[in-house]
């Protein structure tokens, strides 16, 4: 099970920290995918981490702003977003991936956590 929070109304040019705890699982060997989907917009992947955090990955659009970390002793991983922006609001997924060494936004899901809304304002 997944479980992400820490979205909320934040001004444009601020941060928010979102959290993704991971419950049920025997072990770490899982990428942590998080995707985004705006209104009336198709879900997207915006970045994700490996099992052991060495690898990360980000769009292009969230490069430099976001950054992307876990802590398996917590079970938890954070995305933290800096100099946010009114185009990423939305409702942010955290997902899981059974895949040990890498990660992708593009891979198979196989686990979804519920959103939680993200919502800058202008």
């Amino acid at each position: 099970q997944l479980q992400a929070f820490g979205g909320g109304l934040v001004q444009s040019g601020g941060s928010l920290r979102l959290s993704c705890v991971a419950s049920g699982f025997q072990d770490n060997d899982y990428a942590i995918v998080w995707f985004r989907q705006a209104p009336g917009r198709y879900r997207e992947g915006v970045s994700c981490i490996s099992s052991s955090g060495g690898s990360t990955y980000y769009i292009d659009d969230v490069k430099g702003r976001f950054t992307i970390s876990r802590d398996n002793a917590k079970n938890t991983v954070h995305l933290q977003m800096e100099s946010l922006k009114p185009e990423d609001t939305g409702v942010y997924f955290c997902a899981l991936e059974n895949i040990v060494s890498d990660c992708s936004i593009y891979g198979r899901i196989d686990s979804w956590g519920q959103g939680t809304l993200v919502t800058v304002s202008s």
